[in-house]
């Protein structure tokens, strides 16, 4: 059976997302291991880091008793990409008592794409991500336009 790294063939983001005040609505880890369980990506890493008020960082990482339930469907996955001093980095921006969950997924939906693209020897020279918010005012600018 080849190893995770030998099948990674999509395109791999690394998302980094705050929750002030570390509040949860219990629909982060559903909606995750959706979109893996229907092969739109693949955590390959994923960790919970947490500002103390007294300033000290807590790591939680998937396979840690506290959440492993809820990720137990991609543990066997997990490739340790997250270094101690990057998810120390991500954490320098958050307010005491605060969290964000870092994770690192590959983009399996764009697997065909990405393989053809290096056969052919093409090359990714830019991608970006368009805000919602950017997007939700272009459309409303569009219907304003056509009312």
């Amino acid at each position: 059976m080849p190893s995770l790294q030998e099948t990674l063939t999509g395109p791999v983001d690394l998302a980094v997302i705050h929750f002030e005040g570390s509040h949860f609505n219990g629909d982060i880890a559903p909606a995750l291991l959706e979109l893996h369980d229907e092969g739109i990506v693949r955590i390959i890493d994923c960790t919970l880091v947490r500002k103390e008020t007294d300033g000290s960082i807590s790591v939680l990482e998937v396979a840690d008793p506290e959440i492993s339930d809820a990720f137990a469907r991609v543990t066997d996955s997990q490739l340790d990409l997250l270094s101690d001093q990057d998810l120390e980095r991500f954490s320098e921006d958050l307010n005491p008592g605060s969290s964000a969950l870092v994770v690192v997924w590959e983009n399996t939906w764009t697997r065909r794409l990405a393989t053809a693209v290096r056969e052919s020897k093409g090359e990714l020279v830019e991608l970006m991500r368009i805000p919602h918010d950017y997007v939700q005012a272009a459309l409303k600018a569009l219907d304003e336009e056509q009312a």
